[in-house]
Formats: structure tokens, C-alpha cells, sequence
């Protein structure tokens, strides 16, 4: 990945469109007007500074997931900051882009899935903004925008890439690749592709009432294959940067043709969530979800 071609700016730039991804992703034709922004969140820094420009018209914020170097494992990444910030920027929809292993012989190398299901087999990840004094039980039982998963498939086809829509993505721990029982073991139960980073994404931007898809990213056939029994970094990033031609045209055309207003329900997904009394919410938990919570909690009275 290359250095960003940016200046770095003190105040905050507004988007409406986020981006999580890696290599390629910088060098898009057609982003313009770049600027840098390192949002501070009350979890913290994201990953890396924010980068804020325009894109088919419309203002984008891109976030390298693991940072620039890819520097940060999977299981120390500041979900919540990194979530969190996309939200303070203002963006109500986010495009994730991964990379992931193919549990099933139909997703090949090379190819996109955009799963709508996740399953967790991570440990201990923080994955949601509430606690402190303040709980809140989203609905969960589809994970992904449905609005969006239908731009960026129609995005796919336009852009030439071979992709399948729905699916499900199991959320490993890592940061070791699967052992070849797991492998197995997650083909029987059907599971789609396998990777170590979205489940929580998924989670904490359905919190933040942002619109979230994954767009999954197939660089091998995991360990249970019998061609890729023996999968290294090395094979992976090879797929990686063939991939990211198609990434970049993925996300420019999807970009383009988002529709100017989100017909789902993830912008309202916290109005029966709350379920803790508003005036039994400690004044540090109210002000520090204020961003999250604050049209849904009625200010105290003196």
C-alpha cells in the first residue's frame, strides 16, 4: 500500500459513504480531493486516519482496516473506534471489503461473496458500544443492509466480477489459519467463507444505525482443499492484488449508484433497542453514547 497522497487537516470533513478496506484501495480512479482526518472516538484511535474525498459524486471516507503496513492483528482491532468514527463523520453506510478463505467449491479464487449470515466463533472481542449503565438488544437476525447488498451485487455484474449474493461468513479468531478438522468441521455445518474480521463490524455499525455489507473477497480454498492444504501469506497476497482492480471497480460503480435515500431499517435499528430507563443512566454513559443515543434519550430535567 502506498503512502496517501493527502494533507492532513484539523477539522472534521463530512462523508456519507464509508470504505474499509486495504491495498488498492487508494490508488481508485476517480477518487479526488483527498484529505486526511485522525478522528479521536471515546474508545480511542481507529485503525488509521480517516481519508475523506469524492468518489462518483459523492463524499467518501476510506479506512484501512489494519491499518497502513497492516500492523494490527485481527483480534487488536479497536472495532468500536473504528466504527465509531465513520459514524462522527457523519457516513450512514460502510462497504467492507475482505479477504477471506472458500469454504465451499462453488466460491473460487478470485471471486466476490456478498454473505447476508455470520457466525461467531471469536473470544472475547468487544463488539458493542453499551454497558456502563446503559443496555441496549439490537436485532440481529439479519446482519446485513439489504438495500446495500443489492447495490453493490448489481456493482459486481456491472463491473464484470463473479460474485454470489448471500451466504454465510464464519468470523474466526486467528490470527493462525483454520486446523484441517476445523476446516471440515465448518463445511459440514454449511458455512460459506471464513474470515477473521466482519462479525464485529457487522454488530457495532447495526448499533451506530449505519447501513453495513461485506464484500467478501475469496483468495483461497481454506486448508480443507486439496490444492490448498497448505495455504501461506504469500499465496494470499498474490490473490489480494489481483483482487484489487476488481475491488476498486466494485466499490466506484456501487458509489455511483447508491440511491439517495436508504429504504431499510438500520437508521432506525436503536428505536426499540433501549431497554434501560432513561433516568437511571449514569450522566458520563449518556454523554459518552450522546453521538449513538441522543435522539432516543429524553434530556434530564433539573
Amino acid at each position: 500500500m502506498r503512502t496517501h497522497e493527502c494533507v492532513r487537516h484539523v477539522g472534521v470533513m463530512k462523508a456519507e459513504i464509508g470504505i474499509i478496506g486495504g491495498s488498492g484501495l487508494y490508488q481508485m480512479p476517480g477518487f479526488e480531493a483527498q484529505e486526511e482526518h485522525a478522528v479521536e472516538t471515546p474508545w480511542g484511535r481507529p485503525s488509521d486516519p480517516y481519508v475523506v474525498g469524492k468518489l462518483g459524486g459523492k463524499q467518501v471516507a476510506f479506512l484501512a482496516r489494519h491499518g497502513r503496513g497492516h500492523r494490527i492483528m485481527p483480534s487488536e482491532l479497536n472495532f468500536r473506534a473504528n466504527i465509531y468514527g465513520f459514524k462522527k463523520l457523519g457516513v450512514d453506510r460502510i462497504l467492507s471489503l475482505s479477504a477471506v478463505g472458500s469454504l465451499k467449491e462453488e466460491h473460487k479464487p478470485l471471486d466476490f461473496v456478498i454473505p447476508d449470515q455470520f457466525f461467531d466463533r471469536t473470544r472475547d472481542r468487544a463488539s458493542t458500544f453499551f454497558g456502563e449503565g446503559l443496555v441496549a438488544h439490537i436485532s440481529f437476525a439479519h446482519p446485513i443492509c439489504p438495500q446495500l447488498a443489492d447495490v453493490v451485487a448489481r456493482a459486481c455484474t456491472d463491473s464484470g466480477v463473479a460474485a454470489k449474493k448471500g451466504g454465510t461468513y464464519l468470523c474466526m479468531e486467528g490470527p493462525a489459519f483454520s486446523t484441517l478438522a476445523e476446516s471440515k468441521v465448518y463445511r459440514s455445518w454449511g458455512m460459506d467463507v471464513i474470515g477473521m474480521t466482519n462479525l464485529q463490524e457487522a454488530k457495532l455499525a447495526r448499533e451506530a444505525e449505519i447501513c453495513y455489507v461485506t464484500v467478501a473477497m475469496v483468495t483461497d480454498y481454506d486448508c480443507w482443499h486439496s490444492d490448498h492444504d497448505a495455504v501461506t501469506v504469500n499465496d494470499i497476497l498474490a490473490n489480494l492484488m489481483k483482487n484489487a482492480d476488481h475491488a476498486c471497480k466494485v466499490v466506484a460503480a456501487a458509489v455511483a449508484a447508491m440511491p439517495p435515500e436508504r429504504t431499510c431499517k438500520c437508521g432506525s435499528a436503536l428505536s426499540h433497542a433501549l431497554i434501560t430507563d432513561p433516568k437511571a443512566v449514569p450522566e458520563e454513559t449518556r454523554q459518552k453514547l450522546e453521538l449513538l443515543v441522543g435522539k432516543y434519550l429524553v434530556p434530564r430535567t433539573a
